[in-house]
C-alpha cells in the first residue's frame, strides 16, 4: 500500500497513482502548525505537530490499518521533506511493519512528471486519427487499442470530450493529476511501434497538453475520417446523452456563443432545444460552429499528405477501426 500522509487538500490536487490517503495532519491542524511555527516559534510548532501526528496516526491504526497481518508492507512518504511521513513511518515500523518511504517524497515524483512531459521527447512515433466533430474518433480509436495498437486516450485521461459540451461525470483531473496520468502512458509506450492519438487543440477542457506532446502532434502524420454531416450528427445526438439530460446547461452553452453567430441562428438552436430536436440541433452547430473551426485549425496543423478513410456512416465502427488500420498499415510502409 502507498500512503500519502500529506493533507487531503494536498491529496487532492494530486498524489501517486494508487496511493491512498492517511493525513498525519488535517488542512486545518496543518495550518495552524504554520501559524505558530511563524508567529511563536519552530520548537513550540513541532510539539505540537507531533501531539496532533501521534493522534492521527493512532486513530489510522485503530481504523484502516487494524485489519493489516505483520506481512502488510506500506510506502509511505510527504511533500519533501520527510517529517510527517518519517513520523509515520516510525511508528508503523515499531509495530513491526516492514515500513518503505519515498525519498523525495511527492516532489520527486513531480520532477519525474514534468521531466517526462515537458522535457523528454515522446518516445514512440505519434500518429493523430483526425477528422471533424462527430467522426467518431475516439470510439475507433478504443477499437484500435482492442486490436492491439498502441493508443493514448487524451480525453479519458482528461475526463472530457474536448469540446464546449464535453465535460463528462466526475469532472476533470487538476493539471497536475492529468499530467501523472499522461506521464504513466507516455511511459508505456513501446518505442518501436507508433501510437495513435485523436486530434485535439492545446487545450481539452481546462487542462493543457504539455508542450512536448503538442509539438510531437503538430508534427505528426495524419489519418483523417472523411465522414458526412448528417452521419456526424446522428451520431453525436445519440452519443450525448449527459448533456441532453441537462436542457437548462445546454442553452446555457449555446447562449455563450452569441458573440460568434447571429441572433438569430442563437435563438433557433435555443427552440431546437426546447423541442428536444437532438439531431437537427448537432446538424447546425456542425455546419456553423464546429465544422468551420476545425477546418481552419487543420490549415494550420495538417500538411495535407495524410491519408483520407472516407466512411459514408457510423454504423460500423470495428469497420471503420478496420478502415483506419489499413490506412495505417499503408501509411508505414510507404
Amino acid at each position: 500500500m502507498i500512503i500519502d500522509t500529506r493533507s487531503p487538500s494536498e491529496f487532492a490536487e494530486d498524489h501517486l497513482p494508487g496511493a491512498v490517503n492517511l493525513p498525519v495532519l488535517s488542512d486545518a491542524e496543518r495550518a495552524e502548525v504554520g501559524t505558530i511555527y511563524r508567529q511563536v516559534s519552530p520548537f513550540d510548532a513541532r510539539k505540537l505537530g507531533g501531539a496532533m501526528v501521534a493522534a492521527n496516526a493512532a486513530r489510522h491504526i485503530s481504523g484502516p490499518l487494524s485489519g493489516f497481518g505483520g506481512s502488510w508492507r506500506p510506502l509511505v512518504y510527504c511533500w519533501r521533506g520527510g517529517q510527517r511521513s518519517g513520523a509515520f513511518a516510525t511508528i508503523l515500523a515499531q509495530i513491526g511493519w516492514r515500513t518503505g518511504r519515498i525519498a523525495g517524497g511527492y516532489k520527486a515524483w513531480r520532477t519525474l512528471v514534468v521531466d517526462r512531459v515537458q522535457h523528454l521527447p515522446v518516445p514512440a512515433p505519434v500518429v493523430v486519427l483526425d477528422g471533424n466533430t462527430g467522426s467518431a474518433k475516439t470510439e475507433i480509436l478504443k477499437r484500435l487499442a482492442a486490436r492491439g495498437h498502441q493508443v493514448i486516450d487524451l480525453e479519458a485521461l482528461a475526463n472530457h470530450r474536448g469540446s464546449l459540451f464535453g465535460a463528462m461525470p466526475g469532472g476533470q483531473p487538476g493539471q497536475k493529476r492529468f499530467e501523472g496520468r499522461l506521464a504513466l502512458a507516455l511511459e508505456a509506450l513501446d518505442p518501436a511501434r507508433p501510437v495513435l492519438v485523436e486530434a485535439e487543440s492545446s487545450r481539452i477542457g481546462d487542462v493543457n497538453l504539455p508542450r512536448a506532446l503538442w509539438q510531437a502532434m503538430i508534427a505528426a502524420p495524419r489519418i483523417r475520417l472523411a465522414v458526412p454531416v448528417e452521419a456526424r450528427a446522428a451520431f453525436t445526438a445519440a452519443g450525448y446523452t449527459e448533456i441532453r439530460a441537462d436542457p437548462a446547461r445546454l442553452a446555457g452553452i449555446i447562449d455563450s456563443l452569441r458573440p460568434l453567430h447571429p441572433a438569430e441562428r442563437i435563438e433557433d438552436w435555443l427552440r431546437l432545444i426546447d423541442d428536444h430536436n437532438w439531431p437537427t440541433l448537432a446538424l447546425g452547430l456542425m455546419r456553423h460552429h464546429y465544422d468551420p473551426r476545425y477546418e481552419s485549425h487543420r490549415k494550420r496543423h495538417d500538411d495535407g499528405r495524410g491519408r483520407v478513410v472516407p466512411l459514408p456512416d457510423l454504423a460500423d465502427l470495428d469497420a471503420a477501426a478496420a478502415a483506419v488500420e489499413a490506412a495505417l498499415a499503408a501509411q508505414e510502409a510507404s
